[in-house]
């Protein structure tokens, strides 16, 4: 399946540095601004924001209570692309995930979540999506895929909306509902567009969110505003491996956005041992963020706890974790290792992740051990990609 359009086609690459800008990285001031400087009616924006939001348009001719005239002039002001799917893996009542291709060519991946117990302090959910923020990563986890092939550049704040409304076109189509932006029947003004499919975000695909901060919080408050995706800030969150300076900077954003961290291990012995990051901002210097950051927001933070066998799963772990997470208040999610072919790390038995957690409680930290989601559709962050573009490598 191949989702495409757009007047223009410009690299994403080349978005991000200037040469063309995607209307999906702009606000509805900046657009409102453009529309007035062309004499167009102030009404037009809520327009082009509706067609681009909430019926998930994916070029200017579709959106036909425009006047030719403003869609010719808003095509050649600014592009518009959509993503290419490559591959989907998973039915669509089970983990979803999907590989993307950007206008550069470059892979990237979302993982689509279904109705679930929450993973964060909300309300069971209807969807959850897992976005990536850069092609690659810099940091190098010893047991994620995602930075195997390094790291290769930030996605712009438009890639980042884009996967959100491509993987609702998905849906769209998948569950049958009318696609408004191919629907032949006239459109007025108080006709009814589809209700937003993907109601929680999770900031923790491919890279490290806070390492591309500024792309990252416009692509956030694009799709938090109501005039944009109007998901609630509180069903937001962000991940990230311990980047404690923007944790800082963060705190002081007016947004609620939620924070989780990928901990991984108590102590910097283990962390060290996994994740580079540490080296640079170990545990004290992290934990001192994370008590500005609660300081300033107040609300619940999740420590991400991938087990791996015979590095992290022991229960000698338990307490130094147990410490970290009754001072900080924060919520401890265990995720059994998802194996990644040409690494080392394994998952442990589910003996070894029930014990833990049951240890964890017994110290009364309040911890969820999320049962297999995806390990059968090579769910672990950027697997799916490395995969595809090792197989394209032999093919050329």
């Amino acid at each position: 399946m191949k989702l495409s359009g757009g007047a223009l086609s410009l690299p994403g690459w080349q978005a991000t540095l200037g040469a063309v800008t995607d209307i999906k990285s702009i606000t509805r001031a900046e657009l409102e601004a453009r529309l007035t400087e062309w004499g167009a009616p102030h009404y037009r924006g809520g327009q082009v924001l509706d067609w681009l939001y909430k019926r998930r348009a994916t070029s200017w001719d579709t959106m036909t209570n425009l006047p030719k005239p403003l869609r010719a002039r808003l095509a050649e002001n600014f592009s518009h692309r959509v993503l290419d799917l490559v591959r989907k893996q998973g039915a669509r009542d089970t983990t979803q995930k999907f590989l993307w291709r950007l206008a550069d060519g470059a892979l990237i991946e979302s993982v689509l979540i279904p109705a679930n117990p929450a993973l964060y302090g909300e309300a069971s959910d209807r969807h959850t999506l897992c976005v990536s923020t850069q092609v690659g990563c810099a940091y190098g986890c010893k047991f994620c895929a995602s930075g195997l092939d390094g790291w290769k550049r930030n996605l712009g704040p438009e890639e980042i909306v884009e996967q959100v409304l491509a993987v609702e076109r998905v849906l769209s189509s998948e569950f049958r509902v009318p696609d408004p932006t191919t629907d032949t029947q006239p459109k007025t003004q108080n006709s009814k567009p589809e209700a937003r499919m993907v109601n929680n975000l999770v900031i923790m695909g491919m890279g490290e969110p806070l390492a591309n901060y500024d792309n990252l919080l416009k692509a956030l408050r694009l799709l938090n505003a109501p005039w944009g995706g109007g998901i609630g800030a509180r069903k937001i969150t962000i991940s990230t491996s311990g980047l404690a300076p923007q944790i800082r900077k963060l705190a002081v954003e007016p947004e609620q956005f939620r924070l989780a961290v990928s901990l991984h291990g108590a102590t910097d012995e283990v962390r060290d041992r996994i994740m580079p990051v540490n080296r640079k901002h170990p545990l004290a210097e992290l934990t001192a963020a994370l008590e500005a950051y609660q300081r300033r927001k107040d609300q619940l933070i999740t420590f991400e706890y991938i087990l791996i066998a015979g590095v992290n799963d022991g229960l000698d772990q338990t307490r130094p974790l147990a410490a970290l997470a009754t001072r900080l208040r924060a919520k401890v999610n265990l995720i059994p290792y998802n194996t990644v072919e040409g690494l080392e790390w394994s998952r442990p038995a589910e003996p070894v992740c029930e014990a833990f957690l049951a240890a964890l409680e017994n110290l009364g930290v309040t911890a969820t051990l999320r049962r297999e989601k995806g390990g059968d559709i090579d769910a672990a962050c950027g697997q799916l990609r490395l995969k595809t573009e090792r197989e394209m490598a032999t093919q050329a």
